[in-house]
């Protein structure tokens, strides 16, 4: 039976997010607020975590995976970055923006596309999420909360915990999240190319 987290969305209660971070450290996965839609988190380093969220997800190794983290620093130690993609994504974050990257070493095989070696990495602007992510002090496999044959995003936690009691450790409510998915950008070619259109602006990227 999946743990409710109803936190203040300005000003989330630390005692329910440090037990919410407890769930990750087991290997439970969440559903969580961000800044586009809600999402499905796990812990970084646990491969049963990984292929538990890929399960309910209803998506194979292929499904790029993103990764959710604090402050373009961390992000730093998980993708290779040159001047020119570290200026466009600084311009972009935190916010809506999902960005295709070449893995480091840091990035556990099994998480990065299986033929490119490329990991999505974000800056969410949620407060809630940018709490539990300094919390847990790491950053969190992540991936937009779709249910398997649909194309729409989840919106409201409480649909979302009766859906998947069964399946979450926990779900975070800090009120209703957008329906659309972040703007996904592929940053490994000669030129900028994006993937998906959604919440973040193109336009603001210059591109």
């Amino acid at each position: 039976m999946a743990q409710y987290f109803e936190v203040h969305p300005a000003n989330p209660q630390l005692r329910l997010l440090k037990q919410a971070v407890g769930l990750l450290e087991k290997g439970g996965v969440l559903a969580v607020p961000t800044d586009s839609s809600y999402a499905l988190v796990c812990h970084l380093d646990d491969k049963a975590a990984a292929d538990k969220l890929r399960r309910i997800r209803g998506v194979d190794d292929k499904h790029h995976l993103t990764l959710l983290c604090r402050d373009l620093a961390e992000l730093a130690n998980y993708a290779r970055v040159d001047n020119k993609q570290f200026r466009l994504i600084k311009a972009a974050t935190p916010g809506p923006y999902t960005f295709i990257l070449e893995a480091t070493k840091e990035v556990p095989r099994r998480l990065s596309h299986p033929s490119r070696k490329t990991i999505g990495l974000r800056v969410p602007e949620h407060k809630t999420l940018q709490e539990l992510l300094a919390l847990h002090n790491a950053p969190l496999i992540a991936t937009t909360l779709i249910p398997m044959g649909e194309t729409d995003s989840l919106n409201d936690a409480q649909e979302i915990r009766e859906r998947y009691e069964h399946d979450l450790a926990g779900v975070l409510d800090a009120g209703a999240c957008h329906h659309e998915p972040t703007t996904v950008v592929d940053l490994t070619g000669d030129e900028p190319q994006v993937l998906r259109e959604g919440l973040g602006s193109v336009a603001a990227l210059g591109l």
